[in-house]
């Protein structure tokens, strides 16, 4: 078969068929090892289902490609996807407190502010794109027009993901999707004294999380309008480990994904789970235009605070007074 002929020939690129480079895919079938495995079976159900997701096809047409059953490709996808989504934290995990220093550094820099040196995280929501299902079928259509399934994401200024929520129906504003994650409801994260960076679609909060927001634009004066700035710099870095993940898997990410929506989250996250290991691995790309530009579509209208949550618009005004020192 030409496309293990590829894989077993350690001088050929692998990028053009998989989307990955080789060191990157050694360092998945490493993590996704066990010590069940014999021979190379595992090895080459990574490969099938990396190549199905690099290239968007049928059930049939990989079948083809590898030269096994379509039955053998449908529950190879499953398997992997699902493997993958039970170890998650072999490559998706939160800071340790020892690593948050580190990690508000990023952002100082990113953001090119030392006032930023307590953010240790940027949030955001991005839509994938389904094939709907014939029942709740309106459940899925967002505000942009189109059926989706929401990802939320915390990112930290390399646009590596630290923490991922997905599965809520497009039509489910992104506050919502924030606020039934266990990153708001049990204050997973970021830890007290510490700030999640998020668009101008969520509240702007001190408790249950501490979140900065911008300013509504337009701004009153110059001191709003360099926090703005800055703030912006900052948080893009999100918007970006978005558009990097979906230009890598643009046939699967980038179009409908046309599987069923109960399985699609556990496709989504383990494309947020290579996403972090190409980058664990050097395996750096540029975010293409295209892409780049579908994540910058209007916001939806932020909602209103609730009783449990305390504004946080005097945090910010600390934070903006910060940056203009």
């Amino acid at each position: 078969m030409p496309i293990l002929r590829v894989w077993f020939n350690v001088e050929a690129e692998l990028r053009q068929d998989f989307r990955l480079s080789r060191r990157a895919m050694h360092a998945v079938q490493r993590l996704l090892q066990t010590e069940q495995d014999h021979g190379w079976g595992r090895e080459l159900e990574v490969l099938i289902y990396v190549y199905w997701l690099a290239h968007g096809l049928s059930y049939i047409v990989v079948a083809r490609v590898f030269n096994v059953p379509k039955s053998t490709v449908h529950r190879v996808v499953h398997k992997v996807a699902n493997y993958i989504c039970r170890n998650l934290r072999r490559a998706v995990a939160l800071p340790q407190a020892a690593e948050l220093a580190a990690v508000g550094q990023g952002f100082a820099q990113l953001s090119g502010s030392p006032a930023f040196t307590n953010v240790v995280g940027a949030i955001d929501g991005s839509h994938i794109r389904i094939k709907p299902p014939a029942r709740h079928r309106i459940d899925y259509l967002n505000y942009k027009g189109f059926y989706s399934i929401n990802m939320q994401a915390v990112c930290d200024s390399t646009g590596r993901f630290l923490d991922f929520f997905v599965g809520y129906p497009g039509s489910v504003h992104d506050t919502r999707v924030m606020k039934n994650s266990s990153l708001y409801k049990v204050r997973r994260y970021p830890p007290p004294g510490y700030i999640l960076l998020g668009d101008g679609g969520y509240p702007c909060l001190d408790t249950p999380i501490c979140l900065m927001t911008p300013y509504k634009e337009p701004v009153t004066g110059p001191v709003q309008g360099r926090y703005n700035y800055r703030h912006a710099k900052g948080r893009s870095i999100i918007e970006r480990a978005f558009g990097v993940m979906k230009t890598r898997w643009r046939c699967t990410l980038f179009k409908a994904l046309e599987v069923k929506p109960t399985f699609a989250p556990q496709v989504i996250a383990s494309c947020a789970f290579l996403h972090n290991v190409c980058l664990d691995n050097g395996d750096l790309l540029e975010p293409d235009e295209d892409v780049a530009q579908d994540l910058l579509d209007p916001q939806p209208p932020r909602e209103p605070l609730t009783v449990n949550e305390s504004s946080g618009n005097a945090t910010r005004d600390r934070l903006a007074a910060q940056v203009s020192l």
